[in-house]
């Protein structure tokens, strides 16, 4: 079939002229690339350096009964349910609303919700209709056939978009860092996986998985907390607090009036305040957890939001160091996870001999959980002693912070942009012709 039948015509740039038109149609629509995570939901325009909107994944959903009395404002309806979303609407305290998230592992379980996230984006952020956009969107490795189907059929025929494509986290995280061949360690909220990518295509018998990560850092926290006696306090329940010395116990005056809250939503409220305690108190040790070590590390003043504030010592090494060591976490004992360094080098070796020094030469370091203070360092490490040496070792991780967790969004919004990728659309014509099976002999 000739690319020109079916191909559809690319936006030119928005602000200039398509040319070949006599130009009189001045500002045209770009595509829109949608990336969306276990943690969070990236989406903007592609061509643009960073998404327009980054909000959680995770929704507050009013239960049935209560959704009926109130279909108005500022929420995201579907027949019966009222969801809440965004980082505002989901942190306002709210009887009978539970959270949850439309991913499991990676993948779309809750279609429901995730069309309602979908609504979300267009009417506040992307503030367009969806006819007007071809979509490029990502999806985890080892997403399914059935769901993908499920997805191009839902794009085309709810949202009536003029082009899609799915491409591979991997991949695309790959592009952002300029790379089309590399080993990917993706580091995220449910786990940490490690993808090898040869020549733009992920390598399915490389991908090794790891359920250490960022969900499982703040679990550690969780069980220091109850250790040490420390109360985790939401500011959401806060009215007032005094402050208190080092160690003293908190004074802090509760909200009188709040409503009765659901057990996962004040646990989601939780989670945010040990995500914070992970991002300014943790750090990954150099080497491999010594305790004399430990105990000569320079300490770290934290104060939770309730006013009770103390040093944080050896406890900073200690917990992330199951991400590297799982034999050194209490309760996991003869497991079978992997650490990170484990999890780079067991995806090399199920790759053909020939490609692995293109994979040693760039592993990629992507994902929010690798941002903790000392991450790359220790890995770089734990990889120089275990690569061969035949081998050269080249680890790739950028210091924005805002690239390692954007990556895959800015490979999307690098790829949907270059004219080579315009006859690589699935366009609304090829849909209705090939029907949803076409993502699978398009989008590989």
């Amino acid at each position: 079939m000739s690319a020109q039948g079916s191909q559809w015509r690319p936006a030119a740039p928005r602000g200039r002229p398509a040319a070949g038109r006599g130009g009189q149609q001045g500002d045209e629509v770009g595509a829109l690339v949608f990336d969306i995570g276990s943690f969070s939901v990236r989406a903007g325009y592609a061509g643009e350096d960073c998404p327009k909107a980054d909000f959680p994944t995770t929704v507050g959903l009013l239960a049935p009964e209560e959704a009926a009395l109130e279909l108005d404002g500022d929420k995201e309806k579907k027949p019966g349910k009222v969801y809440y979303i965004d980082t505002n609407s989901l942190h306002v305290p709210r009887e009978n609303t539970d959270v949850l998230s439309p991913l499991k592992n990676g993948m779309i379980e809750d279609w429901d919700c995730f069309q309602a996230i979908l609504d979300h984006t267009y009417g506040k952020h992307v503030k367009s209709e969806p006819g007007l956009h071809p979509v490029l969107m990502s999806e985890a490795p080892w997403n399914t056939r059935a769901k993908r189907e499920k997805l191009t059929e839902l794009m085309f025929e709810h949202y009536a978009i003029p082009a899609f494509f799915l491409c591979k986290t991997a991949v695309l995280t790959a592009f952002a860092n300029g790379r089309s061949t590399g080993l990917v360690l993706d580091s995220g909220a449910t786990h940490t996986t490690a993808i090898p990518v040869h020549d733009g295509y992920i390598l399915q018998q490389g991908i090794v998985k790891s359920p250490l990560a960022g969900d499982f850092i703040s679990m550690q926290c969780r069980e220091l907390f109850q250790e040490m006696n420390i109360e985790i306090v939401p500011p959401y329940m806060i009215a007032a607090k005094d402050p208190v010395r080092e160690g003293a116990p908190p004074n802090w005056k509760k909200k009188e009036k709040l409503p009765q809250v659901s057990k996962s939503w004040h646990n989601y409220t939780c989670n945010e305040v040990i995500q914070d305690f992970q991002a300014s108190v943790l750090q990954v040790s150099d080497s491999p957890y010594d305790e004399q070590v430990a105990a000569q590390m320079p300490t770290v003043h934290y104060e939770m939001p309730n006013g009770y504030n103390t040093d944080y010592g050896a406890e900073r090494l200690r917990i992330p160091e199951g991400l590297f060591d799982p034999s050194n976490v209490k309760g996991l004992s003869g497991n079978t996870m992997l650490g990170v360094g484990h999890v780079v080098t067991t995806s090399i070796g199920m790759c053909d001999i020939d490609i692995r020094p293109g994979l040693y030469g760039s592993v990629i370091v992507t994902g929010g959980n690798t941002l903790l203070q000392g991450f790359t360092d220790r890995l770089n490490r734990e990889l120089s002693q275990k690569t061969p040496p035949s081998m050269r070792l080249k680890l790739i991780a950028t210091n924005s912070t805002m690239e390692r967790r954007f990556s895959p969004w800015i490979g999307g919004s690098i790829l949907a942009s270059l004219g080579t990728f315009q006859q690589m659309w699935i366009s609304k014509q090829e849909y209705e012709e090939g029907g949803k099976q076409c993502v699978e002999r398009k989008c590989p």
